[in-house]
């Protein structure tokens, strides 16, 4: 299979989305409060990039998602890389990030990749 995506010592294909700018970074403020991006993701954006100064509770959706304990738990000090599009058939794609601290204030850093 032929592909533009670059590759590894052992000609592995290696997952590489480039960061979306301007507008793809994000910063939320997370508090005892559900926060969510205020600005949509892109419609190209296939990928966010999360990061968390602290442990929080996370929920995608639409722009009135609201994130609660209940939802995904999220450590502090990762860097992680969520699909935010179904792709196809299988789903729309989110358009924002809620958070809510799960013990002190912190930062939640979020990048999207196309």
């Amino acid at each position: 299979m032929t592909t533009l995506l670059p590759k590894d010592a052992d000609d592995n294909i290696i997952p590489a989305l480039r960061l979306r700018t301007p507008g793809g970074a994000h910063t939320l403020l997370a508090t005892a409060t559900s926060v969510r991006n205020s600005t949509a993701f892109s419609s190209d954006t296939k990928v966010i990039s999360l990061f968390a100064t602290v442990p929080v509770f996370v929920r995608f959706g639409d722009s009135a998602v609201t994130a609660s304990t209940a939802d995904h738990y999220f450590p502090a000090g990762v860097y992680y890389d969520i699909a935010i599009s179904g792709g196809g058939t299988k789903g729309a794609q989110y358009t924002h990030l809620a958070v809510i601290r799960a013990e002190t204030d912190g930062a939640v850093y979020l990048s999207e990749k196309e």
